[in-house]
């Protein structure tokens, strides 16, 4: 799925409006009747709701979300705040429509002040508040009698629901730090959602969000150039690959897992566990002398080869038979062992998924960056991610250095986090839409190292190894969460996630 900007936004929807064709205001009654779906799968008739609506489009979507929800009998207060001498055409249509409606379950007041505010909100009903305040493309901060409304929901702790984006806050880029944000419970967004949904530090401000399709057009939507995309189910289905029934072993890739130091051999079995739980036909690894009987007995399933040291990597080992190599997690950072990475790099002609303690390792050597095998990938969390590439006070930042570390160094480098970033050698970057904080857990890291090694050797190429990668990591802790709930949630249970992740991704 796309993100677009918000002058592409515009662009869209008066591309659709005059070739559909469509008027502006029934293409707003579109977009009001996917929330009020939305609303009523969530809420039944005994919530009350108030709708908080500006003067804008953003506030018309809000008048028509409470015509439609009093059309269900739903029990509706609407708050009009004058914060302008201006009210849009579409608004203005909406409210007339509004006005006509004459039902015990609504209530409109306009609002001209915040104590108006406070003397007319009804608080004594469950009471959930949807903001239709200002929409998306803001591009200054909030000030005025919309800046004390935004600060008296947030104060009120009432469930919130956002039209298309939280008021105040930015579509495209990071707000400052003291602007004024409607701490949203549920963002609605329409069509895509916002780059700056992103970005970790508006996560208190959108809570969960979803994406609501108001049908733009289609055709249009595939036109628009843009380098950032949300991972989505659809997506996966593009390349998701489905087993001949007459397959074997052999065409599923033979992969390389290189892990583990004494006190660490958990690394290893982990990543070789969700490995071969990711479908890849054979497994071998590599690990210290001390860990031979453990992964022997964990993992009957894979082949162990032993270093000739006991504690830690050190070998020179054979290369020429896999088709995909995973290694760094829990090696350490022991001379030797940085001596058999730098000849791994050296000698290997197969993609490589650099994690953990590689990485740290590849952070003191930078040199090495010039002769990483082609279509490598990198899995760092944030402060990994910085020792590699530099220190970045926003996320903003960060996302550039990694976009022009990716293209700079030609490797795929899959940024850890909510809403796991992908960048790519050609400047394209995708965001994640599975996984939960559940998955914030140490050896969750090494899993993933699993999964995309088994990917990569079952052929898929690098990039769609990280997107499904990443994915279907996302995908199993989210089944693991439904099962052991967030607190409770191992690295392992993740791997034990990986099967109904799979037969998901196989549903329509």
């Amino acid at each position: 799925m796309k993100i677009i900007d918000v002058s592409q936004i515009r662009e869209l929807d008066k591309f659709t409006i005059e070739h559909e064709p469509i008027s502006s205001i029934n293409l707003m009654e579109r977009a009001a009747l996917s929330c009020v779906n939305w609303v009523l799968q969530k809420y039944d008739e005994r919530t009350h709701l108030t709708i908080i609506c500006g003067q804008g489009n953003n506030g018309g979507d809000g008048l028509a979300i409470a015509r439609l929800l009093v059309e269900k009998k739903y029990s509706v207060q609407v708050l009009i705040i004058h914060h302008s001498e201006i009210f849009s055409a579409d608004f203005t249509v909406n409210y007339e429509r509004l006005k006509l409606i004459s039902k015990p379950n609504l209530s409109v007041q306009e609002i001209k002040s915040i104590e108006q505010l406070v003397d007319n909100l009804n608080i004594h009903q469950p009471n959930v508040l949807i903001d239709a305040l200002i929409g998306a493309g803001l591009n200054k901060p909030i000030n005025g009698i919309i800046k004390d409304v935004i600060h008296f929901i947030n104060r009120n702790h009432f469930p919130v629901i956002s039209i298309d984006i939280p008021t105040g806050l930015y579509t495209d880029t990071l707000n400052n730090i003291n602007d004024s944000i409607v701490k949203a419970s549920f963002t609605l967004s329409f069509q895509f959602p916002k780059l700056s949904f992103m970005f970790p530090e508006n996560a208190g401000y959108i809570g969960e969000f979803s994406v609501l399709d108001i049908g733009l057009n289609n055709d249009y939507i595939n036109y628009l150039p843009t380098k950032n995309f949300f991972i989505t189910k659809n997506d996966i289905h593009t390349f998701f690959k489905t087993r001949n029934k007459v397959a074997h072993k052999g065409n599923f890739g033979h992969a390389l897992i290189v892990a583990g130091s004494f006190g660490k051999i958990g690394a290893a079995v982990l990543s070789a566990k969700a490995c071969m739980h990711s479908g890849v036909g054979l497994l071998s690894v590599h690990i210290p002398k001390c860990g031979y009987e453990i992964l022997q007995t964990t993992l009957p399933e894979a082949m162990v080869d032993a270093d000739s040291e006991n504690n830690f990597i050190s070998d020179n080992f054979r290369l020429e038979k896999y088709n995909a190599i995973g290694i760094g997690p829990g090696i350490g950072i022991e001379k030797q062992t940085q001596n058999a990475l730098k000849l791994l790099i050296q000698n290997t002609t197969v993609p490589v998924v650099f994690d953990a303690d590689a990485l740290n390792i590849i952070a003191e050597n930078k040199t090495w960056l010039a002769f990483l095998p082609a279509n490598s990938i990198f899995t760092p969390h944030p402060k990994e991610f910085e020792r590699l590439a530099g220190k970045s006070e926003k996320s903003v930042e960060r996302l550039k250095i990694l976009r022009e570390f990716s293209f700079k160094n030609k490797v795929y480098v899959v940024l850890k986090g909510a809403h796991t970033s992908i960048a790519c050698p050609n400047g394209d970057m995708y965001f994640n839409s599975t996984g939960n904080p559940g998955m914030a857990t140490g050896g969750s890291g090494d899993v993933l190292t699993g999964i995309i090694t088994a990917l990569l050797a079952q052929g898929y190429s690098s990039e769609e190894a990280c997107i499904l990668g990443v994915y279907l990591h996302g995908l199993a802790g989210d089944f693991a969460a439904q099962h052991k709930s967030e607190e409770s949630m191992i690295a392992s249970d993740i791997i034990e996630g990986l099967s109904a992740g799979f037969n998901y991704l196989r549903t329509i």
